[in-house]
C-alpha cells in the first residue's frame, strides 16, 4: 500500500504542479508557462533541446520580398509627416530622427530604412523597418529610436523575473504615467541564463559581473549601455542595472565571434546562428536608445542592424517570440489610454505592459 501511495504522490504531485502553473492566469501564454515550468524543474537541457530542433526546421525563407512591402507609419496629431533628407538628420517636432538607415539587402526598397515619428505629439520616438540581411530578404525588423534628451526610463519588475519586491517600479505601468508614458520595451534572458546580475532600488537581486554588458539606467532616468567595470560602474546616480551576455557592438562595430556555433557568449539555449524573434538595445553618439526586434534573426543579423541603426554599443535581450515586444502610447487616462506594437506580428498584445508581467520590462516617460 504504502509503495502504491508513493507511486501516485511521484506521479500526482508534478502533473498538479504543471497543471497549475500551466494554468495559472498571469499574462502569458500556455506554451511560455509551460517552459517556465519546465526550466524551473531542471529540465531546461530538454526545453533548450526541443526549441534548437524547433527552429533548426523552421528557419526563414531566403529570398522573396515582405508581403506587405516597407511598415508605412502615421505621424502623431499635431505634426507633419517627416521628410527624408539625404545624407542628414530629419527635424520631428521636438526632436530629430536619425539619418535613414543604409539597407543591409542588395537592394533598397522603397521607403525601406526611412524613419517616421510615432506615439505622442512630442516626436520622442521614431520607427524605421529594415530586412536584416542580403539573403532572407522577405523578413521585416523594426528598430526604434529614443531621444534621451526628452524621455527618462524606468525599469521595470516583473513577478517572476526577477521576483520579490515590493517594488515601486512593479510588474505593470501604473495608470499615474499614462499621460506622460511614451513607450515600453521587453527586458533581457531569465537571471539564470543571463550570465549576469540584476540590481535595482537599492536591492541587489543577483551580483553584478565585471565585464557583462549593461543596461544602466541612472537616477535622473538617462539610459547607457556598456560594459560594465568599463564603460559603467557603481554609484550614487546608478538607480538600476541589468545585465544579460556579453557586447554585441562596440566602439561602433560588430565584435568578433558574432558568426561562431554554439557560443553561449549570446545565449546557449539557441546558440548564435539560429534565426528567431530577437530584441536588442544600445546607445548612439549622443546617448540616445536604438531598439531592435524582429523575426528571423540570429545573433549576427540582430548586431548588424543594430550598429547600422547608428549604435556605438549594443546588447541583446531577450528572445523567442513570447517575450520580444515594444509599444509605443497616446491618451492619458485608463479609457483613452492605447498602446501601438512596433511590429504588428509581435505575439503579446499591444497592452501587455498595461497589465501585470512576469517578465522585466523598461518604461520611457515624457521628463517632467
Amino acid at each position: 500500500m504504502r509503495l502504491v501511495v508513493a507511486a501516485l504522490v511521484v506521479v500526482v504531485v508534478p502533473v498538479w504542479s504543471f497543471a497549475h502553473a500551466v494554468l495559472v492566469s498571469n499574462g502569458d501564454p500556455v506554451s511560455a508557462n509551460a517552459t517556465e515550468w519546465a526550466r524551473g524543474h531542471s529540465l531546461g537541457w530538454l526545453v533548450d533541446g526541443v526549441e534548437h530542433w524547433w527552429y533548426a526546421h523552421h528557419q526563414p525563407p531566403k529570398g522573396g520580398t515582405p508581403k506587405d512591402g516597407i511598415a508605412r507609419v502615421a505621424p502623431p496629431a499635431g505634426h507633419p509627416a517627416a521628410v527624408e533628407k539625404s545624407g542628414s538628420s530629419v527635424a520631428v517636432g521636438k526632436s530629430v530622427c536619425p539619418a535613414t538607415v543604409p539597407p543591409l539587402a542588395s537592394t533598397k526598397l522603397a521607403g525601406e530604412g526611412q524613419w517616421r515619428t510615432v506615439g505622442r505629439s512630442t516626436g520622442a520616438v521614431c520607427f524605421a523597418y529594415l530586412r536584416p540581411d542580403a539573403v532572407h530578404t522577405s523578413v521585416l525588423v523594426g528598430i526604434a529610436w529614443m531621444n534621451m534628451q526628452v524621455l527618462a526610463a524606468t525599469l521595470h519588475n516583473g513577478t517572476s523575473v526577477p521576483g520579490g519586491g515590493p517594488w515601486r517600479a512593479g510588474s505593470t505601468i501604473s495608470p499615474s504615467d499614462f499621460g506622460r508614458v511614451v513607450a515600453a520595451f521587453n527586458g533581457g534572458f531569465r537571471l539564470d541564463a543571463s550570465r549576469g546580475g540584476y540590481v535595482t532600488e537599492g536591492h541587489t537581486v543577483q551580483p553584478l559581473v565585471n565585464g557583462r554588458v549593461s543596461l544602466v539606467i541612472t537616477t535622473d532616468g538617462h539610459v547607457d549601455v556598456g560594459m560594465w567595470g568599463r564603460d559603467d560602474a557603481p554609484g550614487s546616480t546608478v538607480a538600476s542595472v541589468r545585465q544579460n551576455l556579453d557586447l554585441l557592438v562596440d566602439h561602433g562595430q560588430l565584435v568578433a565571434g558574432l558568426s561562431d556555433a554554439n557560443s553561449h557568449q549570446w545565449g546557449a539555449t539557441l546558440g548564435n546562428r539560429i534565426y528567431t524573434w530577437r530584441s536588442g538595445v544600445g546607445v548612439d553618439a549622443n546617448h540616445n536608445l536604438i531598439y531592435v526586434a524582429g523575426p528571423g534573426l540570429n545573433v549576427a543579423t540582430l548586431g548588424a542592424v543594430l550598429q547600422h541603426a547608428g549604435c556605438i554599443r549594443a546588447m541583446e535581450l531577450d528572445i523567442n517570440p513570447e517575450w520580444v515586444s515594444l509599444m509605443t502610447y497616446t491618451g492619458n487616462s485608463p479609457t483613452t489610454i492605447t498602446a501601438t506594437k512596433l511590429l504588428s506580428d509581435m505575439q503579446r498584445p499591444a497592452d501587455r505592459y498595461l497589465h501585470a508581467n512576469t517578465r522585466d520590462f523598461v518604461e520611457l516617460d515624457i521628463r517632467h
